[in-house]
């Protein structure tokens, strides 16, 4: 037994033995092979070139600038080496004045390390007219590298700079959400340029590298280029565009062209700013005026702007009317005031009212009795409910990001949002697009868009995502009563602008029949006792209305929506009817809308 045992202890040391030996000779082997690959071994990711976004032309409207950036061997601050680094950034500062010797410093400080074996990037751009009488001379300097390195460049400026937006240096909360920063040094930060930007950025390349014991480069072992230059076709004339901020000019407001199926061929934001100004880092000085400005350039105004939409909901609330507790009989004679409680509600039509007056009549003439005496039959429940529906107090999904939703004000969003009753007040301030009411220019195009085909589309800017064509598909929102009905709200439309009693018959010369609403909305309240309305013209110019002017053509075939909104413009047609009429030749002029039509 003791013989057994001794045999089986022996037995056991001689396998550890074994196991021990082929550890170390083969399985430690690849361990310290490893380490020694990553001795001899450097790899090297390259940086992909940003994506080009074109409009529906094919006409570049964010590109990438030819230059350079500028490298310097790591580790020259230690006190043997120090001596060199000081020659090199003298170097550079004399062979480029524009150079700063203290920031050259503060960007190699910030990534020189005694771990760090690569080339640290302290220029992160350089034209190529300014380096190119002097790239040869630094090309010959062993410790600096020079690099080709791409800015992004908006060649149309400040035209369409909310919808393009804009790229600058990524922070480090950015790069701690997207690891691939970190190379790049640049990422979308507003408009087209960040709802696109994991697209647009590419992806990374690499080389693989056999370098010595001093760092430097003996071979290229592997090579993967990196995934770039990935283009995003939009559907922006950028031509149009430029046009309609020639008309817009000084004013303040939005512009939306848009085809009935949502996609966007021309949309601003007004005043706009230059995009340029943006990518290296804007002066303290125009962010100064810019940001304190009252007519908010900084601000998305189709997506962030929100107004009260006036008048412009009438069509919709017409169509929520007679669908609902009404029908397209329905009459009241307007007097032009309704006392409802302690308030008096009037009509802006103060002299006399519009009299006996119908759906087509109501919407034609934008008396505002009908809608306030529809409302209190209707109620709020089924008038907000059916705003809701139609694209109003919800987002469209526009491809832009951070869009804001506004407001259907109704008794359930009192109570969340203030713990308040409702009262039969507030139902008639927003029959008339008054009171908490607040829309967007987009939601209001987008809601044009159902009035004149019965589809509610999402709105939509890019055309092309690389190869792959992009087209959402439109919301079926209307029962089989609304759409049966709905011709009677498209002939009321076309009432508005071409025949008398419109209110924008006086202000249309389109040559394309149209037809559209307006809306004045107002900005201060009109005190109870002001008898008599104050001319907007003699208001002082932030307390005038918003002058909302939203129509679709042709009228027998519907293909655009054009929406004008001026802030503070006073009244919608006056403010806006010659804007849009223009737009509508121009759309005719450049082959969208044909005579045909």
């Amino acid at each position: 037994m003791k013989i057994k045992f001794i045999l089986a202890l022996f037995a056991s040391i001689w396998l550890a033995l074994i196991v021990r030996l082929f550890f170390l000779a083969v399985e430690s082997n690849n361990y310290y092979s490893k380490l020694s690959r990553n001795n001899t071994v450097r790899v090297e990711k390259i940086a992909p070139v940003r994506g080009e976004i074109v409009d529906i032309n094919n006409k570049p409207i964010a590109i990438n600038k030819l230059g350079f950036k500028i490298l310097l061997k790591p580790n020259l601050l230690q006190t043997k080496n120090i001596e060199i680094f000081n020659e090199e950034i003298a170097v550079l500062t004399k062979l480029l004045p524009s150079l700063k010797s203290s920031e050259l410093i503060k960007n190699y400080k910030k990534k020189d390390s005694y771990y760090n074996h690569n080339y640290i990037d302290i220029v992160p751009f350089i034209s190529y007219e300014e380096i190119a009488p002097v790239y040869s001379i630094l090309n010959l300097r062993e410790n600096i590298q020079i690099v080709s390195a791409p800015k992004r460049y908006y060649p149309y400026e400040e035209i369409g700079a909310h919808v393009i937006g804009y790229v600058s240096r990524a922070n480090k909360k950015d790069i701690e959400n997207n690891d691939l920063l970190e190379l790049i040094g640049y990422i979308g930060k507003t408009g087209i340029e960040k709802q696109y930007n994991e697209f647009l950025q590419g992806e990374s390349g690499y080389r693989e590298i056999k370098v010595n014991a001093s760092n430097q480069e003996i071979e290229e072992i592997s090579y993967k280029s990196p995934l770039e230059d990935k283009k995003l076709t939009l559907n922006i004339d950028i031509e149009l565009e430029k046009y309609i901020a020639t008309l817009f000019a000084d004013q303040a407001g939005a512009v939306v062209v848009m085809n009935v199926d949502g996609s966007i061929l021309s949309a601003g934001s007004f005043p706009e700013y230059d995009l340029n100004t943006f990518v290296s880092g804007i002066t303290y000085d125009l962010w100064d005026k810019l940001s304190t400005s009252l007519d908010k350039p900084f601000t998305n105004k189709l997506i962030n702007g929100l107004y009260p939409p006036g008048s412009t909901i009438k069509t919709g609330l017409g169509l929520i009317y007679i669908t609902t507790k009404l029908n397209e009989y329905w009459n009241v004679n307007c007097t032009a005031e309704l006392p409802v409680g302690n308030r008096i509600f009037r009509c802006w039509k103060q002299q006399g009212g519009h009299g006996s007056t119908n759906i087509i009549k109501a919407i034609r003439e934008s008396c505002d009795d009908f809608f306030y005496k529809g409302s209190l039959i209707v109620g709020n429940e089924k008038m907000s409910e059916g705003l809701i529906r139609y694209g109003l107090g919800r987002k469209s999904g526009i491809d832009l990001p951070n869009e804001f939703i506004g407001t259907v004000p109704s008794r359930e969003w009192k109570r969340e949002k203030y713990n308040l009753p409702w009262t039969l007040g507030e139902t008639v301030n927003t029959s008339i697009g008054q009171g908490d009411f607040l829309t967007t220019p987009i939601q209001m195009a987008r809601f044009t868009a159902l009035m004149a085909t019965g589809k509610l589309p999402v709105p939509h800017f890019a055309k092309m995502i690389g190869d792959k064509p992009y087209s959402p598909q439109a919301e079926e929102v209307l029962s089989n009563t609304e759409l049966a009905k709905l011709p009677l709200i498209q002939k009321a439309m076309y009432g508005v602008c071409n025949e008398p009693g419109g209110t924008a018959i006086n202000y249309v010369n389109s040559k394309v029949i149209i037809a559209g609403k307006t809306g004045t909305a107002q900005v201060v309240e009109i005190k109870q006792d002001e008898k008599k309305r104050k001319l907007e013209h003699d208001m002082e110019y932030y307390n005038r209305s918003h002058a909302w002017f939203t129509t679709y053509g042709p009228y027998d075939n519907p293909k655009y929506v054009v929406l004008v909104m001026v802030e503070h413009g006073g009244h919608g047609g006056s403010a806006s009817g010659d804007i849009v009429s223009k737009i509508y030749n121009k759309l005719l002029e450049l082959g969208y809308i044909t005579k045909e039509d």
